[in-house]
């Protein structure tokens, strides 16, 4: 784990017990400090043997700040009582951040495309034989980790939600992928959304790498500095030569990543090499068979339209499953425009959950439109008009809770479902 003298002798409250509270509060106490632990919920404050203290009503005079989980929202009676008391509310990242780690740091942001940007980049590090770890949003909870030596680098994926609790993570090179609407339930607006993720390059050191999608920036102005547009990237090797990361949003992802890895010193032959041997990350444009004489590909972490949209456009002839629960607009609609110019190379959409009945209202007379209901009926009514060598792609453009626990449920239920054929 990671540990710092820095959070010696001093009191830190802990609010969340899952896995990265769990971590934060043995790091915490590894490190010499002492841990206030609270959970709302009584099973994980009965598997927690530290220290218990319900934060929603103690004294908070004193402590050098609470860690909280980046789904704690900012209406939570935590934030104001911290407030009263004068403690620092931070997430994860920030006490990583406060460890002052010897190796460089490239944090990645952005409403899609974050994950795999991510989980690439730690490849072309590894490839170029550089010490590299993932965390933040992706992977183990970062403060579980081993320090990397200082010849190292820090992948870490970045939601809006860490980044409003994080205050002095200055990255060497910080990346934002794009920006569309989503999480304003959180941020209320899209000018809050993006403040949000413009945090990351605030952060920034001068002399520090900014990497930014063109309309992201002409948009917001994330980074006040001198930036790299993601789209003038030029690429080390064809597309046609990495097999795991196919459609345009592919490609993007994979401009991000060759810019950073430039920015990181690493030559394009082994970035070429890199690329060539990636392999995509699961329910992310995940090849999970060929069964029935047809490619059956997994892209169930595809929750809105807009990750939905390029993925439709990464084969010639698809048969589309989508659907959950939809994303509505502020006029209660689940709004597929993003994804009506992309409709040309499907040969059906078969939709389930709650969304189904919105989705074949914009996609009727576009595409034949099967209502299937549920995952199962869907793999068996494509089953009953494909043609062998066609593509079987599960891209919801929804998101999970209506049928399934989360994303990576929903990708393991389709998972499960082609190894059944």
């Amino acid at each position: 784990m990671i540990t710092s003298p820095a959070f010696a002798q001093l009191c830190w409250g802990v609010l969340g017990l899952a896995r990265t509270g769990r971590a934060v509060a043995a790091a915490l106490a590894a490190s010499g400090g002492e841990v206030w632990a609270w959970d709302d919920g009584e099973a994980a404050r009965a598997a927690f043997e530290g220290k218990l203290v319900d934060l929603n009503t103690a004294d908070l005079t004193g402590l050098a700040g609470i860690v909280v989980s980046p789904g704690v929202p900012h209406s939570a009676p935590i934030f104001a009582a911290a407030a009263r008391h004068g403690v620092p509310v931070i997430g994860d990242t920030e006490l990583f951040a406060m460890t002052r780690p010897q190796a460089r740091v490239v944090g990645i942001t952005g409403t899609n495309g974050k994950s795999t940007t991510t989980a690439l980049l730690h490849h072309l590090c590894t490839t170029a034989g550089i010490p590299s770890a993932m965390g933040g949003n992706i992977g183990l909870p970062i403060m579980a980790q081993d320090a990397l030596p200082a010849s190292g680098v820090w992948v870490l994926e970045l939601s809006s939600y860490q980044l409003d609790i994080t205050h002095s993570l200055a990255c060497d090179v910080a990346i934002l992928t794009n920006i569309t609407p989503d999480h304003l339930e959180r941020h209320g607006t899209m000018a809050g959304y993006a403040a949000a993720k413009a945090r990351l390059f605030a952060m920034q050191k001068p002399g520090s790498t900014a990497i930014v999608g063109r309309a992201a920036q002409a948009a917001w102005t994330l980074a006040s500095g001198p930036v790299l547009f993601i789209e003038d990237v030029a690429l080390p090797s064809p597309q046609s030569d990495w097999p795991a990361l196919k459609g345009p949003h592919n490609l993007e992802n994979a401009r991000a990543a060759i810019a950073a890895a430039r920015a990181l010193g690493i030559a394009d032959d082994l970035i070429a090499r890199g690329l060539a041997t990636y392999q995509a990350l699961a329910h992310r444009m995940e090849p999970v068979g060929e069964k029935r004489g047809l490619l059956w590909v997994n892209d169930s972490k595809a929750t809105n339209a807009d990750s939905t949209a390029p993925a439709l456009t990464a084969y010639p002839r698809l048969h589309w499953i989508a659907g959950g629960r939809p994303k509505l607009d502020a006029s209660g609609k689940a709004d597929l425009s993003a994804i009506l110019p992309h409709l040309g190379g499907i040969v059906g959409a078969y939709l389930i959950g709650e969304a189904a009945p919105m989705f074949a209202e914009q996609l009727q007379g576009r595409v034949p439109v099967t209502s299937s209901g549920t995952l199962a009926q869907a793999v068996a009514d494509v089953l009953a008009g494909a043609t062998a060598g066609d593509v079987v792609l599960f891209s919801p453009a929804a998101a999970s809770f209506d049928q399934f626990k989360d994303f990576e449920d929903r990708g393991a239920a389709f998972r499960a479902a082609v190894a059944a054929l």
